[in-house]
């Protein structure tokens, strides 16, 4: 069966059908989640904190992102793959074109993710002009954890909050055509995700985004450390990994998640 595409994704946001995506880093989960009805499976560098037992994502290399997500793509046949480009492997064009491509051609992404605004869209620009579809991600930065001073809400002040939303349509303009946008006010999720005509993901961003995203691990109550507040431990009376990413992927659908305790 042929992969979701990103045409079907714009449509998706057209019609009002959430996306359902989370994290996945092997074959054997890829297989689960596609099983449950996942849209998106997004291989993400959360995997230095998940998998390797990092304290971040920094760690995380560009031969471990590959690795991860050629697992990822022979466990699935439906969803479509988005693959994380890690902590400076996009520091200049000539960079990011080069470690895109291998997690293209190498590792068998449909895309990939890289963070930040302004900044990045040069970048942005020539992996697009290349044929290299990307995924844009804002708010809460995990490879920025140390300059944004840890884990916190971003958005919060009106400034911030219309750089964001500027940033958005920056990286929608340079080519972008999805967006993860994670720890920020439920509000300025719903005011970003109407402001461009890409998709936007929300991780923490509101119940108005076009779609979830979750951390794999955090969903199924599995990671050893509290998890952020925009979580919810779906295994929890499921029954089995399958019962509960089928939850989720229900909860997302419908609207039922987020809550309002679980958004800012």
């Amino acid at each position: 069966m042929n992969r979701l595409t990103l045409t079907q994704c714009r449509q998706m946001k057209k019609d009002g059908d959430k996306i359902a995506v989370l994290t996945a880093y092997d074959a054997s989960f890829s297989t689960v989640l596609e099983q449950a009805g996942i849209d998106v499976i997004l291989v993400g560098d959360s995997l230095g904190m998940v998998i390797q037992g990092q304290e971040s994502t920094l760690p995380v290399t560009v031969e471990n992102m590959v690795y991860h997500t050629q697992n990822v793509v022979r466990g699935s046949k439906k969803a479509f793959i988005i693959a994380d480009l890690p902590f400076m492997s996009y520091a200049n064009q000539e960079q990011a074109i080069t470690n895109a491509a291998r997690l293209m051609a190498e590792g068998g992404a449909q895309m990939v993710k890289l963070e930040g605004g302004p900044i990045v869209i040069d970048i942005v620009k020539q992996l697009v002009d290349r044929g290299i579809p990307v995924c844009g991600h804002l708010g809460l930065l995990p490879q920025s954890v140390h300059r944004l001073g840890g884990y916190r809400v971003q958005g919060r002040e009106p400034e911030q909050a219309q750089g964001l939303i500027e940033a958005a349509q920056q990286l929608e303009q340079a080519g972008a055509d999805l967006l993860i946008l994670e720890c920020v006010p439920a509000s300025l999720g719903k005011v970003v995700t109407e402001a461009v005509n890409m998709p936007v993901i929300g991780i923490g961003a509101g119940v108005d985004c076009d779609g979830q995203v979750l951390v794999l691990y955090d969903m199924l109550g599995i990671t050893p450390e509290r998890t952020p507040k925009f979580n919810h431990d779906f295994l929890k009376g499921a029954g089995s990994i399958l019962a509960a990413v089928t939850d989720y992927v229900k909860a997302v659908k419908s609207g039922e998640f987020p809550t309002a305790e679980q958004q800012y």
